[in-house]
């Protein structure tokens, strides 16, 4: 792995994209889990690559299916998902802007972003995210249509989830260009 790629992983469940301000909202597992199933029982109904839920009064993307390892490609607005694979990080990310053009795309829901978002793992609750694995990803205000699709080439096994822009607001700001961190600590919740 190359630690230049700040990557997301999954302790067997959903991962988990919420606005930044309402992430204080999420509950994930609790201590009662399964008896309980809260916030992470919520987003383990998702059915198929992705869907929405609501928490704190807004939107978050599931990312269901497969736990997979995953990060997020801004040049190209996509989430790239591992389920398995041998590939060094960046001979991979390269194969996937490769294979972009390939992809068959399942559209899937349209989802306003108006922030910056958070992605975790759906078993986390909102006071363990900033010291566990996360991804500030900082899109452009917007409508997004989110697309799916799975493509398998030797050695690797993916699922790519591609946020594309159907609409942005004349004042999107954070001048037009997707950011992603993943620095311990930046996300307060």
């Amino acid at each position: 792995m190359n630690s230049e790629t700040p990557w997301v992983t999954s302790a067997g469940g959903p991962l988990i994209l919420i606005p930044q301000s309402v992430c204080h909202h999420w509950g994930g597992a609790p201590r009662t889990y399964p008896d309980d199933e809260g916030d992470y029982g919520r987003a383990c109904e998702v059915d198929g690559y992705v869907g929405l839920i609501d928490v704190g009064g807004a939107q978050a993307l599931v990312l269901g299916d497969m736990p997979a390892r995953t990060t997020f490609l801004r040049q190209h607005n996509v989430l790239v998902r591992e389920i398995a694979g041998d590939e060094d990080d960046a001979s991979l990310l390269a194969l996937v802007v490769d294979l972009l053009p390939r992809v068959e795309w399942e559209s899937g829901p349209t989802w306003t972003i108006d922030e910056p978002v958070v992605l975790f793992d759906s078993v986390y609750e909102s006071t363990e995210i900033a010291t566990e694995e996360h991804l500030r990803i900082d899109l452009p205000t917007g409508e997004y249509l989110i697309e799916a699709g799975y493509i398998e080439v030797p050695g690797e096994y993916l699922i790519l989830v591609r946020l594309l822009s159907v609409r942005l607001p004349p004042s999107a700001g954070r001048d037009g260009q997707p950011v992603a961190s993943n620095a311990r600590g930046d996300v307060q919740c």
